[in-house]
């Protein structure tokens, strides 16, 4: 019997965030964000929310990586997302790249709420700084939370601040010893642990994968500039999601 397709029940956009729906041959909805102002600066401020209703399957990515440009003293960029996945649901998270510019101020916050039968995978992209371009972020700030609760509970809290020096906080060996791009992973799912070994059989030296409680997996890794951390976080989503990436990845 074929797979139901998931279609889309309701949708609001406004100012610089846009959602475009491109036909795909898959069952799963893919909705692609587009930033049209061409990314975030100081005193910006973006809000998403999307909901996997029950049983739907609903990936989420973005048209490119989203810039954040150089900010005025005292202005902060904000970016808040709300994610839920209602039961029977699953919902991937999957955006390209963050790159951070020199002087750049963000603050990012992303809070999903999953039913106990609902997955997630999630994954976020990091840059500081594009190296095949001659940049470098050496001063900033760089602030990030994600909250992920299953039946109202909190299975997973990760928060990430840089804050002033940047490139003297990545050159240490216990923050980034070098490295100017990283990736998070997780994946909150029953069949999590299964996907553990052949991760961890993927990952490259600079990264680490663990099972941090049932059901709830967890990656990080490093890499020196955003191609070698491309080479080393698309097999890990490709093991996870035995579906083709969304195009706009390979674009």
């Amino acid at each position: 019997m074929a797979e139901t397709r998931t279609v889309l029940s309701g949708l609001y956009q406004s100012g610089a965030s846009k959602i475009l729906l491109p036909r795909t041959s898959e069952s799963a909805l893919t909705a692609v964000l587009l930033n049209t102002a061409g990314g975030v600066t100081g005193g910006d401020r973006f809000t998403l929310s999307a909901r996997a209703e029950a049983g739907s399957h609903l990936t989420l990515t973005t048209q490119a990586a989203e810039r954040i440009y150089r900010a005025q003293p005292g202005e902060v960029g904000k970016v808040t997302t709300q994610l839920v996945a209602e039961p029977g649901a699953s919902l991937h998270w999957l955006p390209q790249e963050t790159i951070l510019f020199d002087n750049c101020a963000l603050r990012r916050r992303l809070q999903a709420e999953l039913a106990p039968d609902a997955s997630l995978l999630l994954v976020e992209p990091v840059v500081f700084g594009r190296m095949a371009m001659g940049e470098a972020v050496t001063h900033g700030l760089f602030r990030d939370r994600i909250e992920i609760r299953r039946d109202g509970q909190l299975v997973f809290a990760d928060a990430t601040r840089m804050e002033g020096a940047i490139s003297e906080q990545l050159d240490l060996p216990a923050v980034a010893a070098g490295h100017r791009a990283m990736a998070s992973l997780v994946y909150v799912g029953a069949d999590a642990e299964r996907h553990l070994d052949p991760l961890r059989q993927i990952l490259p030296e600079c990264g680490g994968a663990s099972l941090i409680r049932p059901g709830v997996l967890f990656a990080r890794l490093l890499a020196p500039d955003s191609y070698l951390l491309r080479r080393s976080l698309i097999p890990m989503i490709d093991a996870i999601r035995r579906a083709p990436l969304p195009k706009t990845w390979t674009l």
